[in-house]
């Protein structure tokens, strides 16, 4: 296994490489996906020193921790963290169906989580959202019970926003906030980084390349599947689409002064913004995933992140990162 550079996950949490792989994209979010491409995938992630893995129990309704499961079979426990999501409802049909991170569905979803990966313990485990009917402090309470017990390491949470994450804290030690941070996404750049930094909590910042619209690999004429999730998102609709397709040509021009591609470019800004910020890419390939992996060699000095945001100013995208009812569930958005 190769050596690169690690973070910490908050004041208390597990020393991680400082690129994550997300695996959400293997198991169908995203359309098709190669299953034994997928395998590859986190087999040359693991080579090449990435140690954090990012899942849903509902990622394709435990398919993704199961193929993550035989993904590791023959490496040993200690050459991974696995960071697990749970919460959400969806029916058999895929219909999103609301929440659940009550202690009795937060101990049960564990339980399932376990069996599937075919671990003893969880490093990271968290709720995918908060449950507007359950206290966080409720939630959170479950969940260092399975620490107590053995079954989880550490707790995490979920798009929630700085009140939230403060009611927390004062419940159970929190390692990480799992959020959507990149140069189109900043929100969390108000409130919700200063009180994370304030209470020694690292962010693992999923959709770094916005859900690949930033990658430098987006067309404005793709055509999306029905059940993949961008088909939905307002950023990749109609004129959103194009707008933003517009500033990613801008970003390119910086990208290739650096000798660098798109994708790279934005990863390494989400690196740069501060050694308590861990990107996790979402790369289906190993072709996608060797290039996040260039981003670790790109050293931005200390004009070029201005000149990043030149390219892609703070509220230029067109379009919000989820539908409207989604948003709605986000306490990230509706939170203090």
């Amino acid at each position: 296994m190769a050596t690169i550079a690690t973070r910490r996950l908050g004041t208390s949490g597990p020393e991680v490489s400082a690129l994550g792989l997300g695996c959400m994209g293997m198991s169908g979010m995203y359309g098709p996906a190669d299953r034994a491409e997928s395998i590859a995938t986190i087999h040359a992630a693991l080579d090449a020193g990435i140690d954090l893995l990012d899942t849903g129990d509902f990622y394709g309704m435990g398919h993704n921790e199961l193929l993550i499961a035989e993904a590791l079979r023959e490496h040993a426990r200690e050459d991974y963290v696995l960071s697990v999501k749970y919460g959400a409802q969806r029916g058999p049909d895929g219909a999103w169906l609301g929440y659940d991170a009550s202690p009795a569905a937060t101990k049960t979803a564990l339980a399932h989580t376990l069996t599937r990966l075919g671990v003893d313990d969880i490093d990271v485990y968290r709720p995918a959202r908060l449950d507007p009917d359950v206290p966080i402090e409720e939630t959170v309470g479950a969940i260092g019970e399975l620490v107590e017990a053995g079954y989880v390491r550490h707790v995490g949470l979920s798009e929630v926003g700085a009140e939230t994450i403060r009611r927390a804290a004062a419940t159970h030690t929190i390692c990480d906030l799992q959020i959507e941070y990149s140069l189109i996404s900043r929100g969390i750049e108000a409130t919700i980084l200063p009180t994370c930094r304030e209470l020694g909590i690292a962010v693992t910042a999923y959709g770094v390349l916005s859900r690949g619209l930033i990658s430098g690999h987006f067309s404005a004429d793709r055509e999306l599947a029905p059940n993949d999730f961008r088909a939905h998102s307002p950023r990749f609709t109609g004129a959103n689409r194009a707008h933003n397709l517009v500033l990613v040509e801008a970003l390119r021009a910086v990208a290739e002064a650096q000798g660098a591609t798109v994708a790279q470019i934005a990863i390494a800004w989400a690196l740069d913004r501060g050694e308590d910020i861990v990107p996790l890419v979402g790369a289906r390939t190993r072709e996608r995933l060797e290039e996040a992996l260039g981003a670790l060699e790109i050293q931005l000095g200390a004009g070029d992140a201005a000149t990043i945001e030149r390219a892609i100013p703070p509220g230029a995208a067109a379009g919000d990162r989820y539908p409207e009812a989604q948003m709605a569930m986000l306490d990230s958005e509706t939170g203090d």
